[in-house]
C-alpha cells in the first residue's frame, strides 16, 4: 500500500489552518501544522514532506526565513508561500527565498488543491529522478552519484553539481523541449537568476563533451524562445 503524501502547513490564522488541513486530507494528503515560524522548522527537522505550504507573516520566524532555512537542508521539497501582500515585490521576495508557487490571500480552496497537487507530483517526478544513477551518449556515461562522466578511454571528466542537474533534467524530459523557467526551477531553485546565456554556456560545455561535431550537435539543441532540447534515438 502506497504511504499518504505528508504536507507540512504552516499558518497563524487557526480558522484558515483547520479549513485548509480539512480540505487537504478530504484529498488523501497526511497534513502536519504548525501555528508559528520556530514550531514548523521544528516539525520539518524530524519529519519528511512532499511539500511545505507556508504563510508569509507568522509569529516567531516568518515564512521567508522558514523557507531560507528550509533551503539551506533540502533544496528539493516544494515550498509554496500563503500571504495577504500581492505585489510584485513580494512574489519575487519569495521566489528568492526558494519557494516553487505564490499564493495572494483570499484565495478559493480549489485553486490551493489544484496547486497542491501538481507541486507533490513534480517532488514524486524529481524522487524518481533519484533512481535514475548513470546514462550512457555515444562512448560516454554520465555517472549522476559522483558527478562524473567516463570517457570512452576510461578516463575521467568532473562535472559539478549544476551541469549534473541540468543534464539529469534534459535526459529525464529527452526529445521534448524544456523551457527556461522549468530549468530556472529545478536546477537552479531561484537561488539566483541566471541570464539565458549562463544556460546557453552550459549547452555550449555539453556539446564539447558529446558532440562529434560540436557546430552541427545532435544531442543538445537551443530551441529560441522556448528553452533547450536533448535528442536521443538510441533511448
Amino acid at each position: 500500500m502506497m504511504s499518504k503524501k505528508r504536507i507540512l502547513l504552516a499558518e497563524d490564522e487557526e480558522h484558515l489552518l483547520e479549513a485548509i488541513k480539512l480540505n487537504l486530507e478530504l484529498e488523501g494528503y497526511k497534513v502536519s501544522t504548525a501555528t508559528n515560524g520556530k514550531k514548523a522548522l521544528q516539525i520539518f527537522k524530524e519529519e519528511r514532506f512532499n511539500l511545505i505550504i507556508l504563510d508569509v507573516m507568522m509569529p516567531e520566524v516568518d515564512g521567508f526565513v522558514v523557507a531560507e532555512t528550509i533551503r539551506l537542508e533540502n533544496s528539493e521539497v516544494p515550498i509554496m508561500f500563503l500571504t495577504a501582500k500581492n505585489t510584485n515585490e513580494d512574489k519575487i521576495a519569495g521566489l528568492k527565498k526558494g519557494a516553487d508557487d505564490y499564493l495572494t490571500k483570499p484565495f478559493n480552496l480549489e485553486e490551493l488543491i489544484l496547486r497542491v497537487n501538481n507541486l507533490v507530483k513534480r517532488s514524486l517526478k524529481g524522487e524518481d529522478l533519484k533512481e535514475f544513477n548513470s546514462y550512457k551518449i555515444g562512448e560516454k556515461t554520465i555517472h549522476f552519484n559522483s558527478f562524473e562522466l567516463v570517457n570512452g578511454d576510461g578516463s575521467i571528466t568532473p562535472l559539478t553539481k549544476k551541469e549534473t542537474m541540468l543534464l539529469k533534467l534534459l535526459i529525464e524530459r529527452r526529445n521534448e523541449a524544456v523551457s527556461r523557467e522549468q530549468i530556472l526551477e529545478t536546477v537552479w531553485n531561484y537561488d539566483v537568476y541566471p541570464s539565458t546565456r549562463t544556460i546557453d554556456n552550459f549547452i555550449l560545455t555539453f556539446r564539447k563533451y558529446f558532440e562529434p561535431d560540436p557546430k552541427n550537435p545532435v544531442y543538445f539543441h537551443s530551441i529560441r524562445g522556448v528553452g533547450y532540447k536533448f535528442t536521443d534515438s538510441q533511448h
